[in-house]
């Protein structure tokens, strides 16, 4: 009898494990197969659209889950994904989500300092994700997926500098998010651009963007 309910025991655990694995996969090839799939438009240098305000380049794990974000938040007027930080001009996703390019995702987030302020903005950067892994965030894993921030003076990085200061009393762990002057910036394929708003039925927006949109009260 006991040696049944042992044999039971470990079959449940090991139904539970596969059960776990599949679901992973799941979601990870929902999400490659998407970000591969789709007409291919050869990236471009980003040029700011908002020469009245102010902008800032972050990077926080995938771009959906970002931009979804910031697209949200009063006072920023564009939130665009693109890639920055990278070696080579004009990279494709394939490139990028290869890891040898360099390149992060990111997102170009422009706002109206008269409605909200670099400091704000980062702060909600640092409730938007986890800046303590290194190049991951949850299942996504590689560089492309670092923390960082690109900064366009000094003034912006000592701004930044502040903000890690401020977010690192959130956190036991200590915040690793990068911090480098801003380059080249890529914008990225047109697939990729309001993800969520097109795709919020799709598998990775249910279950990774908006749980965290629901963290962070938007809608």
């Amino acid at each position: 009898m006991k040696k049944r309910v042992m044999c039971l025991g470990i079959f449940f655990l090991f139904f539970l494990l596969i059960s776990s694995l599949f679901f992973y996969f799941a979601i990870r090839n929902n999400e490659n197969q998407v970000k591969t799939t789709g007409v291919y438009t050869p990236t471009k240098e980003y040029i700011m659209k908002n020469n009245a305000g102010d902008s800032i380049v972050i990077g926080g794990g995938c771009f959906w889950c970002i931009e979804a974000v910031f697209s949200r938040i009063e006072g920023v007027t564009n939130a665009v994904s693109g890639y920055a930080g990278g070696t080579i001009a004009n990279p494709s996703y394939q490139e990028v989500s290869s890891g040898l390019s360099g390149h992060a995702e990111v997102v170009i987030v422009e706002f109206e300092p008269a409605a909200i302020t670099l400091a704000e903005i980062l702060d909600i950067f640092f409730q938007a994700h986890d800046p303590t892994t290194i190049n991951r965030q949850g299942a996504d894993v590689g560089p492309q997926y670092r923390s960082i921030i690109f900064y366009k003076n000094e003034e912006q990085k000592n701004e930044i500098q502040k903000a890690i200061e401020r977010a690192q009393n959130d956190y036991k762990n200590k915040i690793v998010t990068e911090l480098q002057p801003l380059g080249m910036i890529y914008r990225a394929e047109e697939y990729h651009q309001d993800y969520y708003e097109i795709n919020k039925n799709a598998s990775y927006c249910r279950l990774v963007i908006l749980p965290k949109l629901q963290k962070l009260k938007l809608k």
